[in-house]
């Protein structure tokens, strides 16, 4: 009995050793998957960052959150609590700009940027695209399996091919490690794009690796050629080529026919701007993104590199909008008249210029004093050389107040802006049309005959929206007041109020007016009809186009008028004989 116990122990200790051996005489054919299922991916050069928040990609746009952004790449990285503002600084860095006089003036000294976030419960996070360049990183998003890949740019780096067939990648250095990936269908040439790997360490029978999409492992060095390949990683050589074209495309000043414009009205971040529905004929658009923030001249910032991004490939400029506070006139004078602050504000509108791809500058001071016109004009004419030395187009808005020297402006400027709307403004003291075409022709011939502001250079101002005005009356007294409306709010509430419609032939506009519940609501309508005439003015005086305020504001079917007005027809005689027998009939 205890022979044949002795025999059974015996057997079982032989099994055993023959599976160890088996084991460490055969590779491990296990395959595992290489990232967790579900949500974004982030690899840092061969780190695979498992923190399941530090990466969030929101309408295309990347964002890392700050503690992976501050630990990886920027230790000086500060998050200002008061103005919930992340806060990038030049320390250490360098904004490349076009010449490198303005390389120096940008960062002569210290400068700190900026950067709008975007919060996601306790999270902060930061896009980080337009801030490659700044930080000498390079970015890939491999969609297919929801992968970032940052780099460090390199002046050279080693890469592998696979020669062999049967060649695996392992999670490590051994074949008794899992497979994350095979390459079964490996062609036999290496040539593939899906072959190509970064090497980051060299071992005695592997290389730890990188494959295109973002896996980290190790692969056995049989298997694979390596060589050194001068400053170029996957998918740099074509991301390259792209932004040539685009700043080709960018640093144009050419339009086809007169220019389009139009502002748009962001004050917080477009959820997504790919929803936006096409602007035909479009050329530029004017994001209201950077306000003067105090007397030294630091800057609000509400940029963000994914608009940017869309707008170019829609094929539209983006001229981005800098003002005042409209609400300030002291804290703009104090800057106007402080040279140190205006070289502060001109350092940060460069760099801002030069990380989010800028085409353009649209400068909007409004409501300050009068007394400071030539102070104005002055600011004016330090901070254009130097935008224009970036390649960026230089507008200024202007209106019919006094502090605005249109010729003296128009002389340093490549475009005015004149914003002839208002006409009738919020708080008028009588009811009446934003901008009759009557009205909007004779301020027009003001200001190229007796001021002096040069056709070509002179942009005229469209409005996209309409007041509603209500005459309100309570024991015998009158007051009013009015709303703006969207053409679309517009129209309909003429048609929900079963409005009595007719047309004026000096506002060029569709009149209305109705009662309710003791007021009197009056409305001028904004349409099709009223933007036809307006900017057949553009041919009728050879102007450089139109500017409009704003998309928020406008109906769709504007586009088309726009484009056949500015992009078809060559001048006004055209556009009177295909409007000669216009008949203006309300639409319900």
């Amino acid at each position: 009995m205890k022979k044949a116990a002795a025999i059974v122990i015996a057997i079982l200790i032989v099994s055993a050793l023959a599976y160890v051996v088996f084991r460490l005489n055969h590779s491990n054919e296990n395959l595992i998957p290489a990232f967790e299922e579900g949500g974004f991916n982030l690899i840092i050069e061969d780190e695979y960052i498992t923190s399941p928040k530090s990466l969030k990609i929101e309408n295309g746009e990347i964002l890392l959150d700050f503690d992976t952004l501050k630990k990886y790449f920027d230790p000086s990285l500060k998050w200002d609590e008061t103005s919930q503002k992340v806060i990038v600084s030049t320390k250490d860095r360098t904004i490349k700009m076009k010449t490198g006089g303005l390389t120096s003036f940008v960062n002569d000294g210290l400068l700190s940027l900026n950067i709008p976030i975007v919060q996601d419960e306790d999270v902060i996070y930061i896009p980080i695209e337009f801030l490659s360049d700044f930080y000498g990183i390079e970015i890939t998003h491999v969609e297919q399996n929801n992968v970032v890949i940052i780099d460090y740019k390199k002046d050279f780096l080693h890469t592998a091919n696979i020669i062999e067939p049967g060649a695996v990648l392992r999670s490590g250095r051994d074949s008794k490690y899992p497979i994350l990936r095979r390459f079964d269908d490996f062609d036999g040439t290496g040539n593939s794009f899906k072959y190509q790997m970064r090497i980051f360490e060299e071992y005695d029978k592997w290389y730890k690796i990188r494959t295109w999409d973002g896996i980290v492992g190790f692969i056995e060095k049989q298997y694979v050629v390596a060589k050194i390949e001068g400053g170029t990683i996957s998918g740099k050589e074509q991301k390259e080529s792209l932004d040539e074209e685009k700043e080709k495309k960018s640093s144009s000043e050419a339009y086809e026919g007169k220019i389009n414009l139009v502002w748009d009205m962001v004050y917080t971040r477009r959820s997504n701007p790919w929803s936006v529905p096409d602007m035909k004929g479009l050329d530029i658009i004017s994001p209201t993104w950077f306000q003067l923030q105090n007397s030294k001249g630091d800057l609000m910032n509400r940029a963000y590199s994914g608009y940017v991004k869309w707008a170019h490939e829609k094929g539209y400029k983006v001229w981005a909008l800098l003002s005042n506070d409209f609400q300030d006139a002291e804290m703009t004078s104090k800057f106007l008249k402080d040279d140190k602050a205006i070289e502060n504000f001109t350092r940060q509108i460069l760099a801002y210029a030069s990380l989010y791809n800028l085409d353009g500058i649209n400068i909007d001071f409004e409501n300050f004093y009068q007394r400071d016109r030539d102070l104005f004009t002055r600011f004016i004419e330090i901070i254009t050389p130097k935008l224009k030395e970036q390649g960026l187009v230089v507008s200024v808005d202007v209106n019919d107040i006094p502090c605005y020297d249109k010729k003296a402006l128009s002389m340093t400027a490549d475009y005015i802006m004149y914003m002839s709307y208002d006409q009738h403004w919020r708080t008028s003291p009588v009811a009446g049309s934003v901008a009759q075409v009557s009205w909007q022709e004779r301020i027009l011939k003001r200001v190229l005959e007796e001021e002096g502001v040069p056709r070509e250079k002179l942009l005229l101002g469209l409005p996209y929206y309409t007041r509603l005005w209500e005459e309100k009356t309570e024991n015998g007294a009158m007051s009013l007041s009015s709303v703006a409306l969207t053409m679309e709010e517009a129209k309909n509430t003429i048609i929900e109020n079963d409005a009595e419609v007719v047309w004026d032939e000096e506002s060029g506009q569709f009149y209305a007016e109705y009662e309710k519940e003791n007021s009197r609501f009056r409305i001028w309508l904004e349409d099709e009809n009223s933007i036809n005439l307006k900017s057949s003015l553009v041919h009728k005086y050879n102007l450089a186009g139109v500017c409009a305020w704003s998309m928020y504001f406008v109906s769709d079917n504007i586009w088309d008028v726009l484009y056949r007005n500015l992009k078809e027809i060559d001048g006004y005689e055209q556009w009177l004989k295909l409007n000669e027998n216009n008949e203006y009939i309300f639409v319900y």
